[in-house]
């Protein structure tokens, strides 16, 4: 497998397109062809479609998460799988980040006051590695 590095934090690729915060390219990732790294977070592989979702406005998602692992968050660092699903209140604008063991045990829970974020997500963590539930 690949890994890309991507020094000094997350670069956003160039692009003539704006972003795309419905995520309507979502389905096509159902694998990766690479792994990706974030400098901050060099202890977690990141797959094409968690790139992808970084690159059309859900990088704070994604990094706060990353964070909590970081931070080394006993009862999520010694779990094999964690769920992480971002669940959008698309009239209120707000947003709640669950993560869990796989089994609907909630082990963390985080409001967002405000996003843009107008998708609901699924993701899964496990032998270091970030994707998509879609790419499990």
């Amino acid at each position: 497998m690949i890994i890309n590095n991507i020094e000094r934090g997350f670069k956003k690729m160039e692009t003539t397109t704006q972003e795309d915060l419905s995520l309507k390219n979502l389905y096509h990732y159902t694998g990766t062809e690479q792994y990706h790294k974030i400098s901050l977070f060099d202890f977690a592989n990141l797959t094409d479609g968690i790139m992808y979702i970084m690159q059309n406005g859900y990088t704070c998602f994604v990094t706060d998460f990353l964070s909590l692992i970081a931070t080394n968050h006993e009862n999520l660092r010694k779990q094999e799988f964690l769920s992480i699903s971002l669940e959008v209140n698309k009239s209120l604008s707000c947003a709640v980040m669950r993560v869990t063991d796989g089994n609907e045990r909630t082990l963390y829970l985080q409001q967002y006051g405000y996003t843009n974020a107008k998708t609901d997500l699924k993701l899964f963590y496990t032998d270091q590695v970030l994707m998509l539930s879609g790419e499990y």
